[in-house]
């Protein structure tokens, strides 16, 4: 391993072997409560912060940022956390340890961070204590490559943001980098021999730096409510349980994330960026970002708005999840204004609309609908319209209960009809507000909804392939892929071949013809047949894509309004090619 010591000038920085612990040296920090959202008797803390919160921010803050997605002069795109491993930029151990004598995030203001947070209306941080590079950004004993012994800023980040937390009601929870240390020999893709040419195995970094340093974060900073492992690879269930029962002894309340690995930890995080389409059972999150990667990139401009964020969020909370949504600091410690403004401004919309995001429950749907989704507040039903209708009648389906009253979320009253289980509510032809309008229902007695997909006219109707009623020699299955380093997309989709089909139960609200395009990507040609309650079919060939995209297919007839069934098949192309991931039904207007 490799040392940094530091002058008492922070002037001098000589480079030596040797990752070494120091004395143990106690940090003494308040503990504090976490305030406002938790302070309901009988409840824990992270039941309260992670189920009812619902919203929290993820920072993504190291060495790397000092670099900013640059080295010698070349821009690395995607992930900039990333940029010492050999698929970035392939920096040598020594030369990326040395970065740290010049590491001075001198702008970095916790008070102000958990400022940003409230306002964003989020109700915890967690923050990455150990990245894979395996800088520490808190004061360690075990290691001196961190940001008090490495570098001339000298101060503890994490710290310093437990402590603002802590006195300003949020919760905090630390990111660990467990498995995967590219500088501490003997860490996943890290260093195979020490300072003195000995080979190391993993257990060398596991017992020397990772369990002592897990022991320190769980021990220094007063009440944690998260510990955010990542990256488990191929570690085996005995150091996973190890890091769990470090947890459990040290922070008896603290949750314990599903990156721990092996099957262990009390809650699922999703992949990167994924929003489910279906409701997703049991406690989960999902994660996000404000650019295109974690850490902060001076050469990527792609920010995530303040509508993008909105949707991200309530389509997470609709599916039944919790959302944490990631800012990277500059070198100087700072959160880049397009960031901050971003989040500032989908906060206000979250002030105005407290009741769609904390305590708020799934949508009874079980998926998003054509104009936007749906959740449950004290037996409320409330309507998230991010695609408002120009005619002024937002059409919603499946709603077999009577309805009491219909209004504005914060605003004026509705009105409304009922026609069967469709209800029509006549809205302004112009959206109340920006990012997405928000419509509160009561409904007479319990919810009963038939979630049965429906197209509704005037709206996108996309329908998913995970919306499928049933399969025939296929299976629904979820895939993903980069489309820049560190940008995940994710999609269901089935597999079709000639032998195979995809159908759906589809509500249409009226007679007529409704023109059929698939989604899907495919290496190749494919004629396809889509029925209609196993009679009526239309037939064409389609082009293929590399890419999932739209191809049209041509006009289907629906005789009456109800639930019709819908087949697709493959004709002719080759097998296993064709990865069907939806339809898109649009009413014609003749």
């Amino acid at each position: 391993m490799q040392r940094l010591l530091i002058s008492a000038s922070a002037a001098v920085i000589l480079l030596i072997a040797g990752c070494t612990a120091r004395p143990e040296k106690p940090i003494t920090l308040t503990a504090g409560q976490v305030g406002e959202i938790s302070m309901e008797t009988g409840r824990s803390v992270q039941d309260v912060l992670f189920d009812e919160g619902n919203y929290a921010m993820f920072i993504h803050f190291g060495l790397y940022s000092k670099l900013e997605g640059e080295w010698k002069g070349k821009a690395y795109y995607g992930n900039a956390e990333w940029i010492m491993s050999p698929a970035q930029a392939g920096i040598p151990v020594d030369e990326y340890m040395a970065e740290a004598a010049t590491f001075n995030p001198s702008k970095f203001d916790a008070e102000k961070i958990v400022a940003l947070a409230k306002e964003a209306g989020m109700k915890y941080i967690v923050i990455t204590s150990k990245h894979h590079e395996g800088f520490a950004m808190f004061d360690s004993d075990a290691c001196s490559f961190n940001i008090t012994d490495a570098t001339p800023f000298g101060r503890d980040i994490i710290g310093e943001l437990s402590e603002a937390c802590h006195r300003n009601g949020l919760g905090i929870g630390f990111y660990y980098s467990q498995f995967q240390d590219w500088t501490a020999p003997g860490g996943g893709y890290g260093p195979t021999r020490d300072a003195d040419g000995k080979a190391v195995s993993f257990d060398d970094y596991f017992w020397k730096k990772c369990v002592p340093q897990v022991e320190e974060i769980t021990t220094r900073y007063g009440d944690v409510q998260l510990i955010w492992f990542d990256t488990p690879d191929v570690m085996g269930p005995e150091y996973s349980k190890i890091l769990v029962d470090i947890v459990r002894k040290n922070q008896p309340h603290a949750l314990v994330s599903s990156r721990v690995g092996n099957g262990m930890g009390d809650y699922e995080t999703l992949g990167d960026m994924e929003v489910p389409t279906v409701n997703h059972p049991g406690r989960w999150e999902g994660i996000d970002v404000t650019q295109v990667g974690w850490g902060y990139s001076k050469a990527d401009h792609r920010w995530k708005t303040p509508g993008y964020i909105v949707r991200t969020l309530v389509g997470t909370i609709a599916r039944g999840g919790t959302f944490m949504m990631n800012v990277g600091p500059t070198k100087d410690g700072e959160i880049a204004p397009e960031a901050a403004a971003a989040l500032s401004k989908s906060g206000e919309w979250i002030s105005r609309h407290p009741k769609v995001i904390y305590r708020a429950e799934a949508s009874p749907w079980g998926h998003a609908l054509p104009w936007g989704d749906a959740v449950v507040n004290d037996g409320r039903l409330y309507l998230i319209v991010t695609d408002w209708p120009s005619d002024g009648k937002l059409l919603v389906p499946g709603i077999r209960n009577g309805i009491r009253s219909a209004r504005i979320d914060g605003g004026k009253k509705l009105k409304f009809r009922k026609d069967g289980t469709w209800l029509e509510i006549e809205v302004p032809c112009r959206a109340p507000e920006d990012y997405a309008g928000v419509i509160e229902l009561t409904p007479e007695g319990e919810l009963d909804i038939d979630a049965t997909p429906a197209v509704i006219p005037g709206s996108r109707n996309l329908i998913s392939t995970e919306l499928a009623s049933s399969v025939s020699n296929t299976a629904i299955t979820r895939t993903g892929w980069m489309e820049n380093y560190g940008e995940w997309k994710n999609k269901g989709m089935t597999m079709m071949n000639q032998s195979s089909m995809t159908t759906w139960a589809i509500e249409f609200p009226a007679p007529g013809y409704y023109d059929i395009n698939l989604e899907y990507r495919s290496g190749d040609r494919h004629e396809w047949r889509v029925t209609v309650d196993g009679c009526q079919s239309i037939e064409h060939s389609c082009g293929a894509s590399d890419i999932f995209s739209l191809h049209p297919l041509g006009w289907i007839r629906i005789d009456a309004p109800g639930i019709h069934e819908i087949d697709v098949q493959v004709l002719t192309g080759p097998e296993d090619d064709a990865e069907l991931s939806g339809l898109y039904i649009d009413p014609v207007m003749l």
